[in-house]
């Protein structure tokens, strides 16, 4: 190779050893570095800054006096508490929502009776017992405070229940209640395998841990037990309306059946015991026509708590995917 060749050739090394194509790319690598470093130095910024306004915000919020005027409200006010839908323990209409509602009404100095608002198509038993007895357990160390229950749309089943433990239970005409009875739903798909040809294959310990299984065919003493099971919650339920309506109740050979009835009819069987809406038995029935709503909902810190808590898991995310690297 001549002279001249060797003069054009980049990959010539230079004085210090290295060519012009290897300096490029050394160059390139450390601006990389420096690009690497500067996104590190961002997102831990943003980390930082991310956790403070959480800290100060949750921490305004939790040294904030409590707002809701309606805790500790002189003027004398009808307390309404609303059963609104499906009662369960992980929904908003649970035992624990509806107990923390009730509390709320008897710590306010002004509330003179608390009204149930009902529209409900009832839920678990348990959910269902656990309002019951805390409102008999008002009636025994609150007995000179009212808590009626109002029906709007619907009120059986788990609802009825809870309603059963208040001193009166007005409705609409058009109004239905009852459905005192206990249900377990399931299905059966083994003439259905059989046409197709499927098998089951359940492996258990326990000769009946497959209970109910819907590809096996029913098991007789299975089908007793789980009936043996419904009858005692549904004597339970029995035994809560009977304690809670006492002799205002008709016999009627359907009343526990499991049927419903419109409110009209609730009267004259004794399941409810008259006509009204909220307004007109706070007025009339309480003597307090101002409504204060103590129905437990989801409070401003918690919301921002959740908000802040999910955002602040985005950035930690994003600050642990930055700091990942092939190197």
């Amino acid at each position: 190779m001549t002279e001249e060749q060797t003069a054009g050739d980049p990959r010539k090394a230079s004085p210090n050893g290295n060519s012009p194509w290897e300096r490029e790319v050394i160059e390139k690598v450390l601006l990389e570095s420096l690009r690497e470093q500067r996104r590190a130095r961002r997102w831990s910024l943003g980390f930082r800054l991310a956790l403070l306004a959480y800290l100060v915000v949750a921490l305004w919020l939790a040294a904030a006096p409590f707002s809701d005027s309606k805790i500790g409200k002189a003027k004398e006010h009808t307390a309404v508490v609303d059963v609104n839908g499906l009662i369960s323990e992980s929904g908003k209409t649970s035992a624990e929502n509806i107990i923390k509602g009730l509390k709320s009404a008897l710590d306010s100095k002004g509330t003179k009776g608390i009204i149930l608002k009902m529209n409900t198509p009832g839920g678990t038993p348990v959910q269902a017992d656990y309002v019951y007895r805390e409102i008999r357990a008002i009636k025994k160390t609150r007995p000179a405070m009212p808590v009626i229950a109002v029906v709007t749309d619907l009120c059986a089943s788990g609802g009825y229940y809870i309603a059963a433990a208040s001193d009166k239970i007005y409705v609409n005409p058009s109004s239905i209640v009852g459905s005192i009875g206990v249900i377990m739903n399931s299905f059966g798909f083994v003439q259905a395998m059989e046409k197709l040809g499927i098998e089951r294959r359940a492996f258990t310990a326990g000769e009946h841990k497959a209970l109910l299984d819907p590809f096996q065919a029913i098991n007789p003493t299975e089908r007793a037990q789980v009936q043996k099971v419904l009858n005692g919650i549904h004597q339970q339920f029995i035994e809560a309306v009977r304690e809670g309506r006492g002799t205002r109740l008709k016999p009627h050979p359907d009343l526990f059946s499991g049927l419903v009835w419109t409110g009209a009819e609730g009267i004259e069987l004794g399941l409810v015991d008259a006509f009204g809406d909220v307004r007109s038995v706070a007025e009339k029935e309480i003597g307090a026509p101002e409504l204060v709503n103590f129905t437990r909902k989801e409070d401003w810190f918690e919301r921002v708590a959740d908000r802040l808590g999910t955002a602040l898991g985005a950035v930690l995310s994003a600050s642990a995917l930055a700091g990942v690297s092939l190197r």
